[in-house]
């Protein structure tokens, strides 16, 4: 199995009013094809700077960033642009959706700008997309006339309408009550089971259990890592969960 993401002694510098502020601090990390990784860690410890780096969308000071073979850090930002779009899918705590387009509106728009299918079958792809997160109810609906679970499974329709290599999510369900973030979360799970790789930051211990590796990021590093395997039933949550609270209890951070 190749690397889909290959991380190497990332720098990630702030200067504000002449004092620096050093948020990634020598990062290495690699993800294999079709990996699911959650990342962990206190506020401020940056790994939402880190999700946003690896993606292209944050210029990095200093290391190199591989992406499905391509050195992003070597890319101009249109080609970064393109890239994203064409491989990239991505899920968000704020649901970046847009006020005066429908629901479906919403999710087709990143495939009629990619131009990588026909326009019919971009709506062709949301609506099977729409039926499998179980929201063609919505199709026609404004974003404020849904609930937040219908919303974010949108955003994950969205983020998959061009078939990317990879999902980075920014805590998904941290706007969402417990019966909405598992169900997405489960929708991230199913997509993985697809092919799609997911880098995904979360505070949650419930959340990064559906996860089959987890990364403790402290103070702009990684400080340590456990390795959960796949979830083969949703019957182990449970168990996985306590295997990570235990984890991070017995840690010194």
């Amino acid at each position: 199995m190749s690397k889909i993401l290959d991380v190497k002694d990332l720098c990630k510098t702030y200067v504000v009013d002449e004092q620096s502020n050093n948020v990634l601090q020598n990062v290495n990390f690699s993800m294999e094809e079709g990996e699911f990784v959650a990342i962990m860690g206190p506020s401020g410890s940056g790994k939402s700077t880190l999700l946003y780096t690896v993606s292209g969308m944050d210029d990095m000071t200093a290391g190199k960033v591989y992406f499905d073979g391509d050195d992003i850090s070597s890319l101009g930002k249109k080609q970064l642009s393109k890239l994203r779009l064409n491989k990239m899918g991505f899920v968000f705590q704020q649901m970046y959706m847009m006020k005066k387009l429908s629901m479906i509106d919403n999710i087709v728009l990143p495939g009629y700008q990619a131009k990588l299918k026909p326009r019919a079958e971009v709506n062709t792809d949301a609506e099977k997309l729409m039926r499998r997160l179980g929201i063609i109810e919505t199709a026609d609906r404004y974003i404020t006339e849904v609930s937040g679970g219908q919303l974010q499974r949108a955003c994950l329709c969205r983020s998959l309408i061009n078939s990317p290599k990879m999902i980075y999510a920014d805590e998904p369900t941290g706007a969402l009550n417990q019966r909405a973030s598992m169900e997405v979360m489960r929708e991230l799970v199913n997509a993985n089971n697809d092919g799609t790789s997911v880098l995904m930051v979360t505070h949650s211990e419930k959340v990064a259990s559906f996860s089959e590796r987890v990364i403790y990021f402290v103070d702009g590093n990684i400080q340590g890592e456990i390795n959960l395997g796949k979830m083969s039933s949703p019957d182990e949550l449970a168990v996985r969960e306590r295997k990570v609270k235990n984890w991070l209890d017995g840690m010194d951070w």
